[in-house]
């Protein structure tokens, strides 16, 4: 026996998405068609917090000696690598299984979002461009495309689909009657199984077929039209800018009303450069574009109410179940504090309470926890009766306290905008802060509104000075940065905010630079 007549093949999953189920089909394949194989798994947990591997060997060798397996993948030595979820992909390729000599890669490109990608004050998803260039980079071969997307088209799963594009990659010695044979010996969910097989196999066999499909999978609904006169405003901007104003009015048409989108391009207006603008001030357009959009369709009470009653939502979660005859029952775990309960209310009546809960309760609210069985008449009505309060939303207390912060955020942008272009962007992004429910709603809140107000100090003392508004703007990126990466970093801001302060008004605009670009050892 010798090396080469080893076929290894490995499987990275999370928790759920049946890399087990496949790992098994693939065995009991190969011993159908005669193979000498072996199967190992390395058990972990679903968030990602320990590795979940499945692990395969084939003897393809016809001398009669007896095959030596190996209980893991060698680091390089790897032929096949079939990763449910793309994020697998680029794990594997750190740990160095994938090799651009050997290895063929079949991937689903779709993303379940990790720990650390989901706790991230700021944005912190890894982005599929570079996962993608990484896989092709890596792999000898890479069969890549939206498994997910197309099982759920079709009624199956995801790791049937991968187990029909691993046949018809050729890169196994293991026949297609076998994988069938494979599947309908488990006698679970046969039938869309080996409609998810076929599939898979279609992929491979048709990949240009299989971009449309998955494309058509992933597409989604066509939005509706704009009215015409938000239609013939976003096409006079220019494109780059038009391109997100067109989301944000989509987004907040469904979050509220024709008017109120109305309400975000008049907000919006005036940071629309002209079509010949230059790069500076198309940014920050696309930046308080997308920024004021996501403020304004802030998520209160209503809007929670609103999408957990919707019949979509319903359909979507009976969809995943296999059994259709089974009872479907949908408890919805709410917790809301008397900041959000009120907050829907009419800002005159609550006001006054409001206030004194601030006095009363100034490191945090009570919460009122529930358990609403939403699939019920009465759990139902419950939250859809609270879903009809939007046409308030307008005149209600956490209306008008969002919308004074936006405010007065928009008018920082402009004082800035009025000083220089690099400043305003920064200050527009500071929006990026304002996020969560409840308690760490408010604590970002005022580190906002804490940020704001120290740029725009830095930056009256720097048009004092007349030399630039470089230290503003790099105090603002630092203390945005220090927020983003988490309460240890929050903790740090008033004191390097402090400091850079003292630096500008001992006319040590450098040491202001250097103090905000330092980072805690």
């Amino acid at each position: 026996m010798s090396a080469s007549d080893i076929i290894s093949l490995l499987i990275p999953a999370v928790g759920g998405q049946g890399g087990g189920v496949l790992s098994e089909w693939v065995v009991d394949a190969g011993l159908e068609d005669g193979l000498r194989v072996h199967g190992t798994s390395i058990p972990g947990v679903a968030q990602r917090t320990g590795s979940t591997t499945y692990y395969v060997e084939l003897h393809t060798g016809r001398d009669g000696g007896e095959p030596a397996f190996s209980l893991y993948p060698v680091p390089g030595a790897l032929d096949v690598l079939v990763a449910p979820e793309f994020l697998e992909v680029g794990r594997m390729i750190e740990l160095g299984f994938v090799s651009p000599a050997r290895t063929t890669v079949i991937a689903s490109t779709h993303r379940l979002y990790s720990i650390h990608e989901k706790i991230a004050t700021g944005r912190a998803i890894y982005p599929h461009e570079g996962l993608q260039r990484a896989a092709q980079s890596a792999a000898r071969r890479l069969v890549a495309f939206d498994a997910l997307a197309l099982a759920r088209e079709h009624g199956t799963e995801a790791n049937a689909v991968l187990l029909g594009a691993l046949a018809g990659s050729g890169v196994v010695p293991i026949s297609e009657s076998a994988f069938r044979m494979a599947i309908e010996r488990r006698g679970v969910a046969v039938k869309s199984n080996l409609v998810g097989f076929e599939l898979g196999l279609s992929i491979v066999r048709s990949p240009g077929a299989a971009a449309t499909r998955a494309g058509e999978a992933s597409s989604g609904a066509t939005p509706d039209a704009l009215p015409v006169d938000i239609q013939t405003e976003v096409e006079g901007m220019p494109r780059e800018v038009g391109e997100i104003v067109v989301r944000g009015v989509q987004r907040l048409i469904d979050y509220q009303d024709v008017a109120y989108a109305r309400r975000y391009l008049e907000l919006l207006r005036p940071f629309v450069p002209a079509v010949t603008a230059g790069a500076a001030d198309m940014e920050l357009a696309r930046v308080v574009a997308r920024y004021l959009a996501l403020w304004m369709s802030y998520e209160d009470a209503v809007r929670v109410a609103e999408l957990k009653t919707r019949p979509g939502r319903f359909a979507r979660i009976r969809s995943t179940v296999r059994d259709r005859g089974a009872a479907v029952v949908v408890t919805d775990y709410l917790k809301p504090d008397l900041d959000e309960i009120w907050g829907v209310l009419p800002d005159r009546l609550v006001r006054p309470l409001a206030r004194w809960a601030e006095r009363r309760w100034p490191h945090g609210r009570p919460t009122v926890g529930q358990h609403v069985r939403t699939t019920t008449v009465n759990g139902y009505l419950r939250v859809w009766l609270l879903a009809r309060l939007k046409p308030l939303r307008p005149i209600s207390y956490r209306a008008r306290e969002e919308h004074a912060r936006i405010a007065r955020w928009l008018g920082a942008v402009r004082a800035c905008a009025a000083r220089d272009v690099a400043l305003a962007v920064e200050m527009a992004q500071t929006a990026q802060l304002v996020k969560g429910y409840g308690d760490v709603r408010r604590r970002m809140v005022a580190l906002h509104e804490h940020l704001v107000a120290t740029s725009l100090t830095a930056m009256e003392i720097e048009a004092r000075r007349g030399k630039g508004f470089s230290a503003s703007t790099a105090l603002a990126a630092r203390l945005r940065g220090l927020v983003l990466e988490g309460p240890d970093g929050e903790a740090q801001v008033p004191a390097m905010a402090a400091a850079a302060l003292a630096r500008l008004e001992a006319d040590d605009a450098s040491g202001a630079i250097e103090r905000a670009q330092a980072r805690s050892a």
